[in-house]
């Protein structure tokens, strides 16, 4: 079968390598679709955490179910996704029911080699049915569920106000889930084009643009002084993840969705007295998949909103570096291998 790896940042490298056998407990996919996530931008430039080279890429993935081993309910040839993030089932945080962030986690296409390949061999316990839903929908699945467990962690509740800054992928599906929680739900971002696709396609009430405005005078204004009571970053941004401290109200949650390889810096006497609340949120798990799949099917989530960037697998290589530069507008990239 055909794969493509990443040998070194910026560089990718087609070749072939044999089919999977299939091994117990475990299920072989056809990939149909590979979604392009910041995870896969950021391994290809070369700042991506937690990560080594070569690596296959990938972990936003739709396809056809080949064949599986102790995967009871499911048929071969239904469509599914699945959950890559592979657990031991064992440690401290999966003996509590926190999968997600298992102390020896293996995140597909990260840790371990993931879907920019024809056939993939994932744990039949990671499967999870397409419920009716199109290729195109399931590869999103994983990105939206990101955002879902960000708002979940944050507890949010109707009517307060969730900043989000940075409005790619993720921070799109943050603003989605807020909204669905019926949070007021502002957008800050530096990109005015990202801004007026949260206006336009998400419905979002209020936008920043953190370069050209006076982000606390809005945030007052927009809160009648109160500040959010929750603010969830999704930039991976050093600047932008320390400045959001600053953002809080007294009481506030929060939360980061995003992550960077650096130090948080903030004034303990600014974030004591507003006996704030600093959490991670990092990946999803199945309650936050099915949660995506459900506002899919009921109409509140419309998945093919993200995609404004289709190529097909042989053209990945070439297109690749252009989807990080924010002059091509790229939402969500999406492969086909049909």
């Amino acid at each position: 079968m055909k794969i493509l790896t990443c040998t070194t940042p910026g560089k990718f490298e087609y070749g072939e390598a044999d089919m999977p056998v299939l091994k117990a407990g475990h299920a072989i996919i056809k990939i149909k679709r590979i979604g392009i996530c910041g995870t896969d931008l950021h391994a290809f430039e070369g700042t991506q955490p937690y990560f080594s080279y070569p690596r296959i890429l990938g972990h936003e993935l739709a396809g056809e179910l080949v064949s599986f081993d102790d995967a009871p309910g499911f048929t071969v040839g239904e469509p599914v996704t699945f959950i890559p993030y592979f657990n031991c089932g064992t440690c401290i945080a999966c003996r509590n029911g926190k999968p997600n962030c298992c102390t020896n986690i293996k995140v597909c296409g990260v840790h371990v080699d993931g879907g920019m390949v024809e056939y993939l061999q994932v744990p039949a316990a990671s499967l999870v049915h397409g419920e009716g839903l199109s290729m195109d929908a399931l590869a999103l699945v994983e990105p939206l569920a990101i955002g879902a467990h960000g708002v979940r962690r944050a507890g949010v509740t109707p009517g307060e106000f969730v900043l989000v800054i940075g409005a790619g992928p993720i921070g799109l599906g943050i603003m989605e889930f807020a909204r669905i929680a019926g949070a007021q739900v502002i957008a800050m971002d530096i990109n005015d084009g990202r801004l007026t696709f949260c206006k336009e396609k998400l419905q979002v009430s209020y936008t920043i643009n953190a370069k050209q405005e006076d982000v606390m005078a809005r945030l007052q204004a927009i809160t009648n002084n109160d500040m959010p009571t929750v603010v969830i970053d999704a930039t991976g941004s050093q600047q932008a993840i320390n400045n959001g401290f600053n953002y809080m109200s007294h009481g506030a949650r929060y939360v980061l969705v995003g992550l960077q390889k650096g130090e948080l810096v903030v004034s303990h006497p600014e974030f004591h007295k507003r006996e704030g609340t600093l959490m991670s949120s990092r990946n999803a798990t199945r309650e936050d998949f099915e949660h995506v799949i459900r506002s899919m099917k009921s109409g509140q989530v419309d998945p093919t909103t993200y995609i404004t960037h289709r190529v097909g697998f042989d053209a990945v290589k070439d297109e690749f570096e252009g989807w990080l530069n924010p002059s091509n507008g790229v939402i969500k990239a999406i492969v086909s291998l049909d």
